[in-house]
């Protein structure tokens, strides 16, 4: 099989969202617009209070699914359709707005770490204003394989090589999620579908992504490697634990079209949610 290998590297930017909360915006910036069909990936970790505790006041969105895994900390979500809980430390929540939503994602904290990512996910044309739904998961309800040398890989979406699948269902993209950790010098290969966009973002120390003739392309941490085309990726720990997202999914290959908070096909589409916002319609 045809091993991936990284073809590009980024680290993101720094940049604030919501009510201030700080953030590294690694997809959906300058150096990296989306990979499709993936339109943003932010990275949120600080113990200092005031860099979250503005939280994300009540605002909408149109046209793809909000992807929230917290590492650490709690998010207490809320929505206008009447929807109410909280995210905890090592759950996520994977929110298809469909063709409309208002919700509120606030700090469940006022002191401590908080840490995890939101992932925006594209959804094709016939999907885009369809009804709004929830897939939420506690820690317990993911999938977890233990590797042969004390790794671990958490399954959020998709299924790994020697079969544990995650709970999360998309049909859309068939999207790959996974959280690996490996002690030093361990190894962790994944099949990944051909044509699949998929990239590695490195957590806690550093790796080595194999290719084919064995060779070591470094990925540091805090970095976000996007992988070429292949069916398989090979990633090993660089003498040291490390910890890692991988992400993988299939293209969707249309137009897209942004404003803000909105993610539509047209332009003509997005200024209709702009006005169906403003007439109270979501």
């Amino acid at each position: 099989m045809k091993n991936r290998t990284v073809i590009k590297t980024l680290s993101g930017i720094n940049t604030a969202d919501g009510d201030g909360v700080k953030l590294t915006r690694i997809i959906g910036s300058h150096e990296l617009n989306m990979l499709d069909p993936f339109l943003l990936l932010d990275c949120f970790e600080s113990d200092d209070a005031q860099d979250y505790i503005g939280g994300f006041p009540e605002h909408p969105h149109r046209g793809f699914e909000t992807v929230t895994y917290l590492l650490n900390g709690k998010m207490r979500h809320k929505d206008n359709a009447g929807h109410e809980g909280v995210i905890e430390s090592g759950g996520v929540q994977w929110m298809t707005a469909g063709r409309g939503i208002l919700h509120s994602e606030m700090p469940e904290q006022e002191d401590g770490l908080l840490q995890g990512f939101q992932l925006w996910v594209n959804l094709p044309r016939s999907e885009k204003m369809s009804k709004p739904r929830y897939q939420e998961y506690l820690p317990e309800s993911i999938a977890i394989e233990n590797l042969a040398y004390g790794g671990t890989v958490k399954v959020i979406s998709g299924k790994t090589d020697k079969g544990t699948v995650g709970p999360v269902i998309n049909d859309f993209v068939s999207p790959t999620y996974m959280d690996i950790s490996l002690s030093d010098n361990e190894a962790f290969s994944q099949r990944l579908s051909l044509g699949h966009n998929a990239f590695i973002y490195v957590l806690q120390g550093s790796v080595n992504i194999i290719t084919d003739q064995d060779a070591k392309s470094p990925l540091p941490s805090k970095h976000l490697g996007i992988l070429s085309d292949g069916e398989q990726v090979t990633i090993e720990s660089a003498e040291q634990d490390s910890r890692f997202l991988l992400i993988a999914g299939k293209p969707l290959n249309e137009p897209v079209a942004r404003g803000g908070p909105f993610v539509m096909n047209t332009e003509a589409e997005i200024r209709q949610a702009f006005a169906d916002y403003q007439r109270g319609l979501f």
